[in-house]
């Protein structure tokens, strides 16, 4: 193994040890459960946050929200709000103050990962897939919608497929009838297995067409044409955010991502599976990172793709060894056959957000008091002892 920094090792031993905390939570210990239920949800006409205030006794507590003007305070929708990253911006942007109504159709995202927020008036959450219109009055619209672990959006391909082509063509529909900005979470994989390396906006990619991956690859470069179709052609202001690998809380701990498998395999005494060499790289970013630069760029007059995403990179067998050390397993390392097209090296370039949008991760990885047990700061508490995964699965899919 490489030498690495104390701050590095440390931060990811606290990752390893709270998650195997949240494993015990999922296997058998009560959390608080929340009794308010979203008004959109039980009554489609009342208005937002009245339902669980109006009921006798009822009282419920928020994390601080920011007050704003009304000139200030804006309408915002995020499709996919309640998955992992979504749910995340869904907290900071109603500490901030605004208006905030989430959309999903819980394939992938969770009520438990915003249910923190029911009840209150700035909050709305309706059960809504993308692929069928939605009609709502709003400013912005963050469309992070979509499965974006493999396991997940290789399991439906044509509903993957559906979701970033016509569910971001329904959304720049809506964004040019109400006039609203559109902010779009494409991805690095449409760099696909890269020749070039690091990873610059100018890159065009070496991608599949019909590989695997395809749907997901595919679908995200289609939904950047349309974004910039609709921005030459009707005058919607687009923003285009292509993100690179992201950890933090409210992952799925069996959703086939590289690192929750390692810490899931070396907690269960299961062999911790490498595919191919273990040579490939990535460089993972902190979940509030990506958050304050999706805010930052949604805000910001940058109108072409910005990378956001961790310099930072590391190996996948770097990763295995270490965090087999850190539990203390007697897991061994087993390698697997290359899975198809497996990008070898991911590695962003990130001048564009520093320069334009000043931004850059302040978060090293693991260097942070970050997956604490039922908190996920800077965002509000979720519910204590919630699961990450209600089942827990070991086997990883690939090296994502």
């Amino acid at each position: 193994m490489q030498s690495r920094s104390p701050a590095w090792v440390t931060g990811v031993a606290a990752w390893v040890a709270v998650t195997g905390a949240v494993i015990t939570a999922s296997q058998g210990l009560p959390g608080r459960k929340l009794e308010a239920r979203t008004s959109q949800e039980l009554n489609p006409g009342s208005p937002r946050g009245t339902w669980a205030s109006s009921l006798p006794g009822f009282t419920q507590k928020y994390p601080p929200v920011k007050f704003l003007s009304e000139k200030d305070r804006k309408r915002i929708l995020i499709t996919g709000g309640a998955g992992f990253v979504g749910s995340h911006l869904t907290d900071k942007l109603m500490m901030d103050g605004h208006e905030v109504t989430v959309v999903d159709n819980f394939f992938t995202g969770r009520k438990r990962n915003v249910e923190h927020w029911i009840g209150h008036e700035n909050f709305e959450l309706i059960n809504h897939d993308v692929v069928e219109p939605l009609y709502i009055e709003v400013d912005q619209i963050y469309h992070l919608a979509s499965p974006a672990s493999p396991p997940n959006y290789m399991y439906n391909p044509i509903k993957t497929l559906k979701t970033n082509t016509i569910g971001t063509l329904n959304m720049l529909g809506l964004a040019k009838r109400v006039g609203a900005r559109l902010l779009l979470a494409s991805t690095s994989e449409v760099y696909g297995d890269p020749e070039v390396h690091p990873q610059s906006e100018e890159y065009w990619g070496h991608v599949n067409p019909i590989g695997p991956r395809a749907c997901y690859d595919e679908g995200k470069r289609v939904a950047e044409t349309m974004c910039y179709a609709y921005m030459k052609q009707e005058g919607v202001e687009v923003r285009v955010a292509r993100i690179f690998n992201t950890f933090g809380p409210r992952m799925h701990m069996n959703d086939g991502r590289v690192v929750s498998n390692f810490i899931l395999q070396a907690l269960q005494g299961e062999p911790l599976t490498v595919y191919g060499s273990g040579s490939q790289t990535r460089a993972f970013q902190y979940v509030s990172d990506l958050v304050n630069g999706l805010v930052a760029l949604m805000n910001s007059n940058v109108s072409s793709p910005v990378n956001l995403g961790n310099p930072e990179e590391h190996t996948i067998l770097e990763f295995a060894q270490l965090i087999k050390n850190l539990v203390g397993s007697g897991s061994e390392i087993q390698f697997l056959s290359e899975a198809q097209d497996d990008p070898q090296k991911r590695k962003p370039d990130i001048k564009r957000a520093k320069l334009m949008l000043g931004w850059e991760p302040v978060v090293r990885v693991g260097a942070t008091p970050l997956v604490v047990k039922g908190s996920s700061p800077p965002p509000p508490p979720a519910p204590q002892g919630v699961a990450l995964a209600p089942r827990l699965h070991s086997g990883a899919s690939r090296q994502t």
